[in-house]
């Protein structure tokens, strides 16, 4: 089996606490199989004996006194350490897949978390992982322990009687037969209930994360609905799951019932016979417990194997996720960017078949230029930003910054040189310094306070509860938009890049916040290469160059004067925005503008 062979690499490293675990276990279980012989001693050999009564009492102490000692001051610590080596084993293993698997998400595609729930990621991550940990204890120790342990009491069972050992053993060939039956149908039936549930965890966070849509909306009743359908579909697998369950556990307890019964009837006999002793017939039945036991949990360990498989199939499934976007082999680290940016004939689309979001873009930008992209909306302005840090590779034509083709240049010292600020920054659960430590890891604490007060930050950083250790909660949810915005600045003053992308930084603050925001991008934007992405065409009238990006295409290009001069579409853009007029007068036109730039063309 493919998974399971991938799977023992994990196990590999470990194999000497599994070696371990496996000799403690041996120990352990052997010791409750001496019980039968003790019992077959103390009945043939001292009750039914012609010893005295005072002979008989003595080495039944004698007796009881031994096993008290195996089953208190070995079996206690031979228990703990088979317990605690198991777990200890079976955590290392997760933990060396979870960091694989988080490095794993960490290289895949924006392409692919588009098309992907994160409650689902998180399923796999989190669930399907800690269930293949039953591979590791039950696969790999427990059921082995068990084999081991069915070895040793059919060794002692043949000893004591070879004829009434083999009818002991008549219904294991059943056992086979169920077996394979029920794990076949049993891995399907568990790989789907594992699928509805990521699907049903997939919905649910995707909803507490818009929990204020849902309620602004007041959509209730409809996502309850559409919870209760996803919750059904789950119940439904799950309950196909544990039919079969139910199942195999009423097919192997009805077997393992009848192999007593049929040992008890023939034991009796021989004993009738007087071919049996009372002891060895007391010993077989004993052991009868002993076998069967382990049998019951092998069998019950094909059952948790099954949800192990089928949660290993899943994992593998999604650490076999192919990256698209990845270093080219000879690709080497660029140094000393100077910042001058080249675009070539660039096409570009999201999917094959799809028409061109980008068709032919040119583009050249010189060291510490800045460079303004305008035009209506789903004109292409972000593709040609989501390009240059390598968030999607060219689908034709070629991308040069200091003249190195992007694909040339690693990855890792490529974003190295690039600051990008967005509408809507990411931030992180955790204090204000950890957040814009995310610039520079290694920073000093002057360092981030420097950054703070160069992104007019620090004055309300420091006017909150705990300073720069405040927590500011998921996503920064305990701040402003502005005071955000004023923290990922931070972040980026602190990186310090040759290479800056704005896309709409300021578009969603209002006057106060976009005034300080706006302040702190000039002076972040200052001696080093700049691309604006903007609505507002008052933020860039300083720019050296506009690009009027519409339809995938560079319309019109030139400075803010010689735009103006050409009358064409960025002229009547800034013509309806009235960027001359009072500010109230401002606020009814960009709404017009903002009409004019969702799709409003010449």
């Amino acid at each position: 089996m493919e998974s399971m062979r991938r799977y023992l690499q994990f196990v590999k490293p470990y194999w000497k606490e599994i070696a371990l675990t496996m000799v403690i276990g041996i120990i352990k279980f052997g010791i409750p199989l001496l019980l039968p012989l003790i019992l077959k001693y103390v009945v043939d050999d001292l009750l039914l004996s012609h010893l005295s009564n005072q002979d008989k009492l003595e080495k039944l102490a004698w007796v009881i006194a031994g096993a008290f000692f195996l089953f208190t001051v070995v079996r206690v610590p031979v228990e703990y350490y088979r317990q605690y080596f198991a777990q200890w084993t079976a955590n290392k293993v997760l933990y060396d897949i979870r960091n694989l698997l988080f490095d794993h998400i960490q290289k895949l595609s924006l392409r692919f978390y588009q098309n992907q729930k994160v409650g689902q990621i998180i399923s796999r991550v989190i669930n399907d992982v800690e269930q293949t940990k039953e591979f590791v204890i039950t696969g790999m120790m427990n059921i082995w322990l068990d084999f081991t342990t069915l070895v040793i009491a059919i060794g002692m069972m043949v000893y004591l009687d070879p004829l009434m050992t083999v009818i002991s053993l008549i219904i294991f060939p059943f056992y086979g037969v169920a077996v394979k039956y029920f794990f076949q149908n049993m891995r399907r039936f568990t790989k789907e209930r594992s699928q509805a549930l990521a699907e049903l965890q997939g919905h649910l966070h995707e909803r507490i994360q818009g929990i204020s849509v849902i309620r602004a909306f007041h959509l209730e009743g409809y996502e309850q609905t559409q919870f209760e359908k996803r919750n059904q579909h789950f119940l439904h697998k799950a309950m196909t799951h544990t039919k079969w369950v139910a199942k195999t556990f009423a097919s192997i307890n009805t077997l393992t019932d009848l192999a007593p019964i049929i040992v008890i009837a023939l034991s009796g006999y021989f004993v009738i016979q007087g071919t049996l002793t009372i002891g060895e017939m007391t010993a077989f039945y004993g052991y009868m417990g002993l076998i069967y036991n382990p049998i019951r949990r092998l069998v019950n360990s094909s059952t948790t194997l099954t949800q192990a498989f089928a949660s290993m199939d899943r994992v593998f499934e999604f650490m076999d996720e192919a990256y698209e976007i990845t270093d080219l082999p000879g690709a080497k680290p660029i140094a000393d960017v100077k910042g001058s940016v080249r675009f070539s004939q660039v096409r570009f689309r999201y999917h094959e078949g799809q028409d061109w979001i980008l068709d032919g873009i040119d583009l050249e930008i010189e060291p510490g230029q800045t460079v303004a992209l305008v035009g209506p909306s789903g004109g292409g302005k972000s593709s040609i930003i989501s390009l240059l840090p390598r968030f999607y590779d060219v689908t034709e034509g070629e991308i040069r910054i200091d003249g190195h083709e992007l694909r040339e240049i690693t990855l890792a010292s490529l974003r190295q040189n690039m600051g990008l600020v967005l509408q809507e920054n990411i931030l992180f659960s955790g204090s204000v310094e950890e957040n814009i430590r995310m610039g520079k890891i290694d920073a000093t604490m002057d360092e981030i306070v420097a950054a703070a007060q160069a992104a007019n930050a620090h004055d309300f950083i420091t006017g909150l509860p705990e300073g720069y250790q405040t927590e500011i909660g998921e996503r920064g949810v305990k701040l402003s938009g502005g005071q955000k915005q004023r923290i990922a600045l931070a972040r980026v003053f602190l990186k310090n890049p040759a290479i800056l992308i704005l896309d709409e930084a300021t578009s969603a603050l209002d006057l106060q916040s976009e005034h300080l925001v706006q302040e702190s991008l000039e002076r972040l934007a200052r001696d080093r290469t700049t691309i604006i992405v903007a609505h507002r065409l008052s933020t860039i009238t300083h720019a050296d160059q506009i690009l009027v990006v519409d339809q995938g295409k560079v319309v019109e290009r030139g400075t803010h004067e010689e735009l103006l001069r050409e009358g064409g579409l960025y002229a009547r853009l800034f013509n309806v925005q009235h960027l001359g007029s009072k500010p109230e007068e401002n606020s009814n036109t960009e709404q017009d503008a903002s009409g004019l730039m969702e799709g409003k063309h010449a």
